[in-house]
């Protein structure tokens, strides 16, 4: 049997001393309120303190639902299952920013550091996923970061060119394999939607 429950403080609002025991809330009743009943489903409603007899007299009538619909009482037992907290399909982000942010970064800092998603200066480029390992490569083969635009790739694409060209070094076995990375690297990303 549990013991029974002590306040200083009464629910009436007035104070007694520690020795005393709780009364049972149920009209007539001369026994101890020892067990919890919610007043309602409201959780600040506060609590009846009932006898053990007279605790299952008012949980046999007790009815969680009583007064809600039937589409309320289907939509309340849909969202106790997860604790009645947000949820969203599996893949979808929320904690992502929105396509449509614009992040003021005037040096750079997020674009040096190889965050993706991010514009810069807040251009009107577009935000990108989080891309593979494929195209992070190819934008490193012509010495860009990882938010860029398609004129960003060919201009870049274009001063390389000139660069590693066989006929501006004479030859060179080195520049030629550079250029071959270069190109297969802008051919890539070209298939990459950017625009």
């Amino acid at each position: 049997m549990p013991r029974p429950r002590r306040d200083v403080i009464r629910e009436g609002g007035t104070t007694s001393d520690e020795s005393d025991v709780r009364s049972c809330d149920h009209p007539g009743c001369a026994g101890s309120g020892e067990y919890r009943a919610p007043r309602s489903r409201n959780p600040g409603s506060g609590n009846y303190w009932f006898c053990i007899d007279h605790v299952r007299l008012y949980n046999a009538g007790w009815n969680f639902f009583a007064g809600m619909s039937q589409a309320e009482i289907e939509a309340y037992q849909h969202d106790n299952a997860f604790g009645h907290r947000p949820t969203w399909r599996l893949g979808v982000s929320h904690g992502e920013p929105s396509v449509h942010a614009v992040w003021i970064d005037p040096f750079d800092f997020i674009a040096e550091a190889g965050f993706g998603g991010f514009r810069r200066n807040g251009e009107n480029a577009p935000m990108r996923p989080t891309m593979d390992p494929a195209e992070r490569q190819a934008l490193a083969d012509l010495d860009l970061v990882p938010v860029v635009t398609l004129q960003d790739i060919k201009t870049r694409y274009k001063q390389l060119a000139k660069r590693y060209h066989p006929d501006t070094n004479g030859g060179d076995k080195a520049a030629e394999e550079r250029l071959k990375q270069i190109n297969q690297a802008y051919t890539f990303l070209l298939g990459c939607g950017y625009t």
